[in-house]
């Protein structure tokens, strides 16, 4: 049987078990910093299983911008895009990159296989960091360079003096920058083992002084399900030292942190964080969170200061002690992308954060799949969520015309976003 007709059983057997299973349940968003959350309902060893077919954007068919603003393609036909990095002379750097297929062991490993493929979270990665220049100003990027090859898996990338640091799924790497090239051909000098697999996103961050670099590592799995062993140095953000070449952890216990951002009034960093799947729609939500130096925020043995009876506690991390997240950003956004968007960015926008919600797969009304945006008062979070870009899916749900990931601040302060199935920068302006 080929993989695109079982991927096509699979999603029809999902279709009957979302149905029965989530009848009844409520599935309203659950927001902000004190969030009101559903009790577990526990799915076995089976969870809701549903995510859309990749199709792309046709034509002139692209997102629907926010009341104030538009939105065009700065470079489009690239290969799975993931993350986006400005450099000081204005030029873009683009990650492509994707999850690698895996060896199935199991009938729900195939389910799971095929339906990533399907979705194109997973397959040949490209490998590749691009170089993306928009000379005349026109917001379009008309100049192309693969500027870094055969890299596995490059998805954070961090500019600090004449060194560009990137973070390959198994290491920090570092390369000399020098401004006026378009290519670099000098290998990668590898200044921290990195473990693969599981969440494979390295995303990287500078402190404002140049001396540390934050890396973000997700978990290997959903729950500690192979044992906290194999998690160990994971689901954690490490600080690196560049000077003495050493690493300590940060922050733990958190599942899968991509997206990261300084919030410049406290110089606090701040992560976006992908929960645990399996007990329902909206539970747990999916948070931003600044980041205590030391702090422990639940993962795998509880949420929110809710205890999952699912895994072993641990009399080092009781849930009584544990860091709670600062803002609910929904059930199972996947949200990856973090950008600190300055007030004046975008019209009607005050100050806050841009965050890209790449969408879920483990929910029966599907969540994510959009640019959206978290307003900041006095270092903190406040309000709800707003849109800036929507329609990625199709309004049956069967369809991602694009799925959001990385954000960043052009030169020209547009806001960039990475799209990975529509192969598109999005360019966010005012209108």
């Amino acid at each position: 049987m080929s993989n695109s007709i079982f991927a096509q059983i699979v999603a029809a057997i999902g279709a009957v078990a979302v149905a029965i299973r989530h009848g009844g349940e409520n599935k309203s968003p659950v927001y902000g910093s004190k969030p009101d959350i559903p009790a577990p309902k526990a799915q076995g060893s089976i969870p809701t299983l549903k995510m859309p077919t990749a199709k792309g954007w046709e034509g002139n068919h692209k997102p629907t911008a926010a009341a104030g603003l538009k939105v065009n393609a700065f470079a489009a036909g690239l290969d799975h895009p993931r993350q986006v990095y400005v450099l000081p002379n204005g030029d873009v750097l683009i990650a492509e990159s994707m999850g690698e297929s895996g060896k199935p062991s199991s009938l729900f490993d195939h389910a799971m296989s095929a339906t990533m493929q399907r979705a194109r979270a997973s397959g040949t990665s490209p490998n590749r960091v691009t170089l993306l220049r928009d000379a005349d100003g026109d917001g379009v990027a008309e100049i192309r360079h693969a500027y870094i090859e055969n890299v596995r898996q490059p998805y954070g990338m961090v500019l600090i003096g004449s060194t560009l640091y990137v973070g390959a799924s198994d290491a920090l790497l570092a390369y000399p920058y020098d401004p006026s090239a378009t290519k670099i051909t000098s290998p990668g000098k590898k200044l921290m083992d990195l473990v693969p697999g599981g969440h494979w996103t390295r995303n990287l961050i500078a402190s404002k002084d140049g001396t540390k670099i934050y890396v973000a590592v997700g978990s290997l799995t959903n729950i500690g399900d192979a044992g906290m062993a194999a998690e160990e140095n994971r689901a954690c953000i490490h600080e690196y030292d560049i000077a003495s070449g050493k690493s300590r952890i940060y922050g733990a216990g958190l599942r899968n942190a991509v997206g990261m951002a300084w919030e410049p009034t406290t110089d606090v960093l701040w992560t976006v964080v992908n929960e645990r799947d399996g007990l329902g729609d909206e539970t747990p939500p999916d948070y931003l969170t600044s980041v205590r130096d030391g702090g422990f925020y639940g993962w795998p043995y509880s949420y929110w200061g809710v205890v999952d009876d699912r895994v072993p506690q641990s009399t080092a991390h009781p849930a009584s002690k544990q860091d709670h997240p600062d803002f609910a950003l929904g059930g199972h956004t996947a949200s990856l992308g973090l950008s600190w968007v300055p007030e004046g960015t975008l019209p009607g926008f005050p100050a806050g954060m841009a965050i890209g919600q790449h969408g879920s797969w483990n929910r029966s009304k599907l969540s994510g799949y959009k640019l959206t945006f978290v307003a900041f008062e006095n270092g903190k979070p406040v309000g709800l969520p707003r849109d800036i870009l929507t329609d990625f899916l199709s309004a049956d749900e069967k369809y991602s015309f694009g799925r959001p990931v990385g954000v960043a601040v052009a030169a020209d302060k547009a806001l960039l976003m990475a799209d990975d199935v529509g192969d598109v920068i999005w360019r966010v302006t005012g209108a």
